[in-house]
């Protein structure tokens, strides 16, 4: 159930006049269902699904010298980073410890940032104390974000905004819907193509209402996104990720740049490098549970004595494999996919053995891929 003291997303009328169950996440009230978890994630698989991620955190940084700047709080190679196109970044803390994931866009002389909605407050704050003097960092609290995801996204999207399936994986441009201005982004955090569509909260309903009136789509909760999200064994912050996680642990070596491993000169760098050279101790690992009952976060990791080792961080009954599955960490030496698990929960023990993800392949766009 949600808070009354939640805030209100600005669709939150339209999400409770099309039957949403509210349910209170990062301080807003969120709509978590409307047919039922496991109809939207094999609506969202099979069509297309319209989220509502307007609680996530969208700011502007503006200045001189921004590369260089924003390179001493990520270990991404901005260099690299050409217009239009997005990468996936990490903010650290001085030991190393993720902050919080986000994505990074260079947009013309300006680069856009999405952060977890509930970190976003705490993300600003180290933002603002940490980058040089005459950044100015604007949080666009007028803005909402809209996610259509699926694979008959692009046929939906395309009819509104005429132009966007020229776009590939990880890449965005200026459009508009409905007269709306709309920065729309070929991207997504469950596996399947798709975009995510930035505009401001005054346009958000009509937006909403143009896109949910095509045959092809529903509207999709919180429930769905994170089954589908494990499905794509992506991390969820504040569970699979935290300060106390590095990059390297969390199986996300991928964010730190080539140039940025050699030359070094972000936060925890010393760390990493020794990581990534000799290795973590821990590593998070896919895990296939046997029988059909989920294994929850929570759950532990022993060993053939009952000893913890490891914790799951996430897990769920997949709809798409009609199995359980789940993310946890682990010792390295049992991080390699075929390592049989032991997991303990409420008094019971479950076996599960170490696989590779993503569990259901990623059905990203990529340059140059068939349409």
């Amino acid at each position: 159930m949600s808070d009354p003291l939640d805030k209100k997303l600005p669709l939150d009328s339209w999400h409770r006049a099309k039957g949403a169950r509210m349910v209170s996440f990062a301080d807003y009230a969120m709509p978590i269902q409307y047919e039922g978890i496991l109809a939207e994630h094999l609506w969202t698989r099979a069509s297309a699904g319209l989220f509502d991620v307007s609680h996530m955190g969208q700011m502007e940084l503006h200045g001189t010298d921004l590369d260089a700047a924003l390179e001493t709080v990520l270990p991404a190679d901005l260099s690299l980073l050409k217009g239009g196109r997005l990468r996936y970044s990490l903010l650290l803390n001085d030991e190393g410890g993720i902050i919080d994931d986000l994505m990074v866009t260079r947009r013309g002389d300006h680069f856009y940032l999405v952060v977890n909605g509930a970190t976003k407050h705490g993300d600003i704050a180290h933002l603002r104390h940490k980058l040089p003097v005459g950044i100015k960092l604007d949080h666009l609290e007028d803005h909402a974000l809209l996610a259509l995801q699926g694979p008959k996204a692009v046929d939906v999207l395309s009819r509104l905004a005429p132009g966007v399936e020229a776009l590939s994986f990880m890449t965005g441009a200026a459009f508009q819907i409905d007269g709306a201005r709309a920065w729309i982004s070929r991207s997504g955090y469950t596996g399947e193509d798709g975009f995510e569509i930035s505009i401001l909260a005054r346009d958000a309903e009509t937006v909403a209402e143009s896109i949910a009136a095509q045959a092809e789509v529903k509207p999709i909760g919180l429930g769905a996104r994170d089954s589908m999200r494990l499905e794509a064994g992506l991390p969820l912050y504040g569970h699979d990720l935290d300060e106390e996680t590095t990059p390297i642990e969390a199986d996300l070596g991928f964010a730190i740049s080539k140039r940025r491993r050699e030359e070094g000169g972000f936060p925890g760098d010393e760390r990493i490098q020794r990581e990534l050279k000799h290795g973590p101790i821990r590593r998070r690992v896919g895990l296939a549970v046997l029988g059909r009952q989920p294994v929850r976060e929570g759950a532990m990791v022993v060993d053939v004595d009952g000893d913890e080792v490891g914790k799951v961080t996430s897990g769920g009954f997949s709809p798409c494999l009609e199995a359980p599955i789940a993310m946890a960490y682990v010792p390295t030496a049992s991080a390699e996919p075929g390592t049989d698990i032991r997991l303990a929960s409420r008094g019971k023990i479950f076996e599960a053995k170490v696989v590779a993800m993503p569990f259901v392949p990623h059905r990203y766009h990529r340059k140059g891929a068939a349409k």
